[in-house]
């Protein structure tokens, strides 16, 4: 932003006003306005048929539907080029984003309805209201607050994303600005695509802190909570099931199919290059400690946010939702500019690049922090230190242990998220570095589908057990 002020009025006005900046902007609208809200329902009807009726096979169904966070974007997008070569335009990016990211929703969506007290829904049943009405008047306001920060997550990564769209050629800000930087190092263009792009993101943090509003979700009271009646499906259960198996054939077996496909292509060749190894320890090393730092500087903020409303902390949650919005190129060049200038001694290190990871991905631990202390009613706390518990003993034997399944989910989250990501990396990693992303990328540049194959499966690989640890987890946090 501080570049884009520099440059002065008449430099902004000659590159942002112009027809190719309204192209991008429409373009990026429209992915937005069409893929969140095709997320929201299809996490939130996911959810509901998963946790609240007798959707047979619904416990196999409530991992499927989680199961497409494994596979990393660009790697959709490489598996449907594979299927459809001429796949592109606003169709392309709406079709992958769609398949990639809609359980950002269904996972804290089916987290909250699986702990929901049912007594509220069954007091409605018992005033004459139908189940549909009940879902719209009852459930639904229950779920805002997760549904809410599931689709700015979503909102946040479409504005990020770069390799799934570059892939089908499917221009937004971030490719633009991507571009613009590889070909020409065009800092003052590239620096007001930049700016257009935080103002994109801050009425994305306006309307989805609207849509929370200052409801309070945690349930005091005395007696154990009920168990929820699951609603019978009758005629709807053929069509629940073959509309579950669409989604998943779409998100799951497109991707595994044709990344099978290039493997069997290739043989055992594509199997025996060095750097293959290293690339998977690599990865690994840097999503553990990425992981790790970032969930311990969320949890801060999440207190914060949740315990103590007010403008302090909502600015701090709006600068940090901005951060983590900007591309991986724009945040990678501003740590380089930052370093050289003022730290060089870590100048393209791991410090800086777990660093970028944190500013990257901060709004994945945040958003499962935060529902998850918005669970643990402040009261408990409270009468801990009523018994005589110090207050930081009270926090931790109470709200720390309590808040820990969303932790771990938020952490898993990150650790997805630095697996698949590729810009930052590409241009903050110490000399020799080589992750999975990155080889991938570089294969799949230079259209060697089957030589980018091994790295595709071993991104889905490893991310597989977060996203199970981060089903699972959203599981223990329900009592279940």
């Amino acid at each position: 932003m501080a570049a884009t002020v520099n440059a002065g009025w008449d430099t902004i006005v000659e590159l942002v006003f112009r027809p190719r900046v309204g192209e991008l902007l429409l373009n990026t609208l429209a992915l937005v306005l069409i893929t969140v809200p095709l997320c929201v329902v299809i996490g939130i009807g996911g959810a509901w048929l998963v946790e609240r009726t007798r959707l047979a096979g619904h416990k196999a169904w409530s991992v499927l539907l989680a199961a497409p966070l494994a596979i990393p974007a660009f790697v959709n997008s490489y598996a449907w080029v594979s299927a459809i070569p001429s796949l592109g335009g606003i169709f392309g990016g709406v079709l992958i984003s769609v398949l990639s990211y809609f359980p950002l929703v269904y996972i804290p969506v089916a987290a909250v309805l699986s702990r929901l007290d049912p007594a509220l829904e069954q007091s409605a049943a018992s005033l004459g209201l139908g189940p549909w009405r009940v879902f719209f008047r009852v459930v639904l306001p229950q779920l805002r607050l997760s549904a809410a920060g599931g689709a700015l997550l979503v909102s946040l990564h479409l504005l990020a994303e770069y390799g799934a769209f570059a892939m089908i050629t499917f221009d937004t800000f971030t490719t633009a600005i991507y571009d613009q930087f590889r070909s020409t190092f065009n800092g003052a263009a590239a620096n007001m695509l930049a700016s257009v792009l935080v103002l994109f993101c801050l009425l994305l943090l306006l309307a989805e802190s609207r849509t929370r509003g200052s409801a309070r979700y945690a349930r005091v009271g005395a007696g154990v909570q009920s168990s929820p009646q699951r609603l019978r499906l009758g005629s709807w259960q053929l069509p629940a099931q073959l509309g579950l198996a669409a989604v998943t054939a779409l998100a799951l077996g497109v991707p595994f199919w044709h990344v099978g496909r290039w493997l069997i292509a290739g043989g055992a060749a594509v199997w025996e290059r060095a750097d293959l190894l290293q690339a998977l320890l690599q990865t690994l090393g840097y999503g553990l400690a990425g992981a790790a730092v970032t969930t311990v500087l969320a949890f801060p903020l999440a207190y914060l946010v949740i315990r103590h409303p007010g403008p302090v902390s909502k600015v701090l949650e709006a600068v940090n939702y901005i951060s983590s919005s900007m591309p991986g190129i724009v945040v990678a060049l501003a740590l380089v500019t930052i370093t050289v200038h003022n730290l060089p001694a870590i100048y393209q290190t791991s410090i800086v690049l777990v660093a970028a990871y944190a500013l990257l991905f901060m709004p994945r631990a945040l958003v499962n922090l935060r529902a998850g202390l918005a669970q643990v009613p402040p009261t408990l706390d409270e009468a801990a230190q009523a018994l005589g518990k110090p207050p930081l003993v009270a926090f931790l034997k109470v709200t720390l242990r309590l808040s820990a399944p969303a932790a771990a989910g938020g952490a898993a989250l990150v650790f997805l998220g630095i697996v698949n990501e590729l810009t930052a990396t590409l241009l903050l990693a110490p000399n020799g570095t080589r992750t999975l992303a990155t080889q991938f990328w570089s294969m799949s540049s230079e259209i060697d589908y089957m030589g980018a194959a091994p790295y595709a499966l071993l991104m889905i690989v490893l991310s597989a057990p977060m996203t199970y640890l981060l089903f699972v987890q959203s599981k223990k946090a329900a009592g279940q």
